[in-house]
């Protein structure tokens, strides 16, 4: 799938990988909009890399003109 096909399972919950990435990536998932210390929190994705944990994630160019890209259960 591409990036533009992805982003719609993004934003239903839905949690996403590459193909092409090496293995330690387990997932992305969107973080919906909330609140931090009182301040509205926007969207923004995560990226979950096994023995890291989580840190945010921001597709690269590589990454938006791919077409490796699936949804994991």
């Amino acid at each position: 799938m591409t990036f533009e096909q992805i982003l719609p399972e993004l934003k239903a919950g839905k949690k996403v990988i590459r193909n092409g990435w090496s293995g330690a990536e387990l997932y992305v998932k969107l973080v919906s909009e909330g609140q931090h210390d009182g301040e509205k929190l926007n969207p923004y994705f995560l990226i979950n890399v096994s023995g890291e944990g989580y840190t945010m994630f921001t597709p690269t160019v590589c990454d938006i003109l791919a077409d490796d890209w699936k949804i994991i259960e």
